[in-house]
């Protein structure tokens, strides 16, 4: 195959890349969050502060090569030339002041936009308690006394405070929707605090790869008006499922792409017993057999003592 015949091979490549592109949304360029929104600024403003250094360097390099070409003899010539005091200056004051302004944006951001901290609002916020599993979300209401799978209902215009965690391997509960991105690990409670400014359906997701089932973890999150999330509640309470001790372990091993289902009710604090199952886990913390062991252990040498003790 001749070289001409490679280059045109090479030039279809970007256009390869385009069609895989042709997958990508921009539900993050428009969000339906108070959140969503207050981050796709910070992206748009971080861009184009950027592009005052990317988009002068590409013009600049296409202007001097074409006046500086060979068939320009018009052009200066100086091939001793070393140094110039305004290119130094245009140089580094430009990025450098660049960068301060993005240190001071991202800075104030950072703090504004801390997952942890919760939506001043006039409205009281709701709590909805959310556990990864293989390959599944569980959300729990714990002021509704309800429990679902793969599906979160919240009226609009209210702050939802999200708590999660993890009884599988470490995941990341994201609604590109509203915003935020917050991982769920065993063991350990992360929070986020969310809120929609308007009624919608939105797509969440795991953000972390987490095994054969991680592309069916989906589920769907319906921001509605108060009477409909009510409708919703007492539709909840009504199925005839009870998310019990033994359901759930039903429900915690591995599986995929589940169904929505809806339970009435579910065991007493679920959410924390499943964070202190891996209490264990945590550094510094012996588990059960090495407490028994360290006791047998101090029991020996309290015999060994007294048995000294007794000789002398």
């Amino acid at each position: 195959m001749s070289k001409n015949r490679y280059t045109r091979l090479l030039g279809i490549v970007p256009l390869f890349g385009m069609l895989l592109l042709g997958g990508c949304n921009w539900t993050l360029l428009d969000p339906v969050g108070q959140v969503g929104v207050e981050q796709r600024n910070l992206i748009i403003t971080a861009t184009l502060l950027m592009l005052l250094v990317v988009v002068p360097v590409i013009v600049m390099t296409f202007a001097f090569a074409w006046k500086y070409r060979a068939s320009n003899t018009k052009a200066t010539y100086a091939p001793k030339w070393s140094h110039s005091t305004k290119i130094e200056i245009a140089v580094w004051l430009v990025p450098v002041l660049i960068i301060i302004a993005l240190g001071y944006i991202t800075y104030k951001s950072t703090h504004e936009l801390d997952p942890y901290r919760p939506l001043e609002s006039d409205v009281a916020p709701i709590t909805i308690e959310v556990v990864a599993l293989d390959w599944k979300w569980l959300f729990i209401y714990p002021e509704q006394g309800i429990a679902t799978v793969n599906k979160i209902v919240f009226p609009a215009n209210t702050p939802i405070n999200f708590k999660v965690t993890s009884d599988a391997v470490m995941n990341s509960f994201f609604i590109p929707g509203l915003g935020g991105q917050i991982y769920a690990m065993a063991g350990m409670q992360t929070k986020l605090h969310l809120i929609a400014n308007q009624n919608a359906e939105l797509d969440g997701i795991s953000a972390n790869y987490s095994g054969a089932g991680f592309t069916g973890m989906k589920f769907k999150a319906i921001a509605t008006t108060q009477e409909d999330f009510n409708a919703w509640v007492q539709e909840a309470k009504s199925s005839p499922k009870q998310l019990e001790k033994a359901e759930y372990e039903a429900l915690a091993k591995p599986s995929q792409n589940n169904p929505v289902e809806l339970y009435s009710s579910y065991t007493p604090d679920l959410f924390q017993k499943i964070i202190d199952k891996y209490e264990g886990m945590k550094p510094g913390k012996p588990v059960k057999h090495e407490k028994k062991e360290v006791a047998a252990v101090e029991g020996t040498d309290a015999n060994s003592h007294s048995a000294a003790g007794a000789e002398e």
